[in-house]
């Protein structure tokens, strides 16, 4: 089956009508119109800096009220504004609705290494983040999470209430996964320990992240099945040995990963079953930390991972949000980040490299374009509120930055007020600090 270029797609939207191309006659009223009335119901956004007053954020309390836990996206994977806005969020939402835990689009075994650390103290907090935040994941070491985690351990000393971090991403096992299931067997099932150590020989990392992307995906697809095979085996080996149920949920991460890999990623069809499970593994581990960690959680991620709709149309798969939604409802509320223009890092496509990259103003076409035009520089706004014509204007499907790891990575279709509840719009974005 050949795939789709992204041009061939777009260009059956707009045959179909699913991409909105309205005549140029009308087009400036209508835009006025719709500008004036999404300004009416905007609330300005005075900072995205984690410190001082936290005033105007009272608007979006009341946008996420009641939610036990709130998906806040990103249109790139290393701006500065929006990894600070998170914070500032998620310190907001510590304050004011007792969230406990920040989720994020990483490895589980580094969000057990850094949150030892942010509920502890254990280790050196630069050093886990080298150590784990390589690979896709060397976009979260910066220096924007660095002064997050330094804040969640000092908020941790001086509350009897912890808070914690989580990750949920199921693309690599990590050492510290066997560590403590082997640790675990070997005080309490010691008769265990063997069998679990030589199924899980082909699956553990000898050399951290960077090397072992590249070298297990080499392996024989039947080499990776077997694998998965022998995972699986583990998770029902401590289940039906009565193991904590920690434990055998760290052995559930693993078999993930075994899984994702177990697919042929050659092929189309397998590589969206991959992708499939990934986005459900996903969702399903946000859940279960939440359920671990006081039932309060903000979840970070891409846009294109806490919202309800799918903007790769060519490729039929639900994402985490739409299926955290599906679990537990209108306890979940997610926010789509979008921008007008500004600065990100990315990674080359073709050499690798991690770099700065600027894009100027949104194309005219675009949702981000309009959305620019509002009275103010950056706000917030509860798309499920706005009145027509305004309501009507978000629901249409129009191109939108969706930024990724890479670029380039060309614009999206995405119908804002379908895929999100509440969206900030932020007129300029810079690149986030690499460390």
């Amino acid at each position: 089956m050949p795939i789709k270029t992204r041009r061939d797609v777009l260009q059956g939207l707009l045959a179909t009508g699913a991409l909105v191309a309205v005549p140029r006659a009308a087009e400036a009223d209508d835009r006025a119109t719709v500008v004036g009335t999404l300004g009416a119901h905007a609330h300005p956004l005075l900072s995205t800096e984690p410190a001082g007053g936290m005033k105007d954020l009272a608007a979006l309390g009341k946008m996420v009220d009641g939610a036990a836990m709130v998906g806040l996206g990103e249109a790139t994977h290393n701006s500065r504004e929006f990894f600070t806005m998170k914070h500032r969020v998620f310190r907001y939402l510590v304050r004011t609705k007792g969230f406990t835990a920040f989720s994020q689009e990483v490895h589980v075994a580094a969000g057990l290494r850094v949150n030892d650390y942010v509920v502890n103290g254990t280790g050196d907090i630069r050093q886990i983040m080298d150590e784990e935040f390589q690979g896709g994941t060397r976009l979260w070491n910066t220096r924007e999470y660095l002064d997050l985690f330094q804040w969640m351990r000092a908020y941790n000393a001086r509350h009897a209430t912890k808070l914690h971090y989580v990750g949920n991403d199921i693309d690599y096992p990590g050492a510290e996964l066997f560590t403590r299931i082997e640790d675990y067997v070997r005080s309490h099932m010691p008769e265990l320990f063997q069998a679990v150590r030589q199924r899980y020989r082909n699956l553990r990392p000898a050399d951290g992240m960077d090397r072992w992307t590249q070298d297990y995906p080499k392996k024989s697809l039947a080499e990776r099945k077997a694998t998965l095979a022998d995972t699986t085996q583990v998770v029902e080996l401590l289940r039906e040995r009565g193991a904590a149920a920690t434990v055998v949920q760290y052995a559930t991460f693993i078999a993930q990963v075994a899984e994702i890999y177990s697919y042929d990623l050659n092929d189309q069809d397998e590589l969206l079953r991959a992708v499939q499970h990934r986005e459900q593994a996903m969702a399903d581990n946000t859940i279960w930390w939440n359920r671990r960690t006081g039932g309060r959680t903000l979840l970070s991620a891409h846009n294109g991972h806490v919202a309800y709709g799918n903007s790769s149309p060519e490729y039929r798969y639900r994402v985490q949000g739409d299926l955290i939604r599906q679990q537990i409802g209108q306890n979940y509320v997610n926010i789509g980040f979008t921008f007008d223009r500004g600065s990100f890092n990315a990674f080359d496509p073709d050499t690798g490299l991690l770099r700065p990259v600027t894009v100027g103003p949104a194309e005219k076409d675009s949702n981000e374009h309009t959305l620019d035009k509002v009275r103010y520089r950056d706000y917030m706004l509860d798309m499920r509120t706005v009145p027509e014509p305004a309501r009507t204007w978000l629901r249409q499907t129009r191109l939108t930055r969706e930024i990724g790891s890479d670029y380039p990575d060309p614009a999206r279709p995405v119908a804002l007020a379908d895929f999100y509840d509440v969206l900030i719009h932020l007129h300029h974005i810079n690149p986030a600090t690499l460390l």
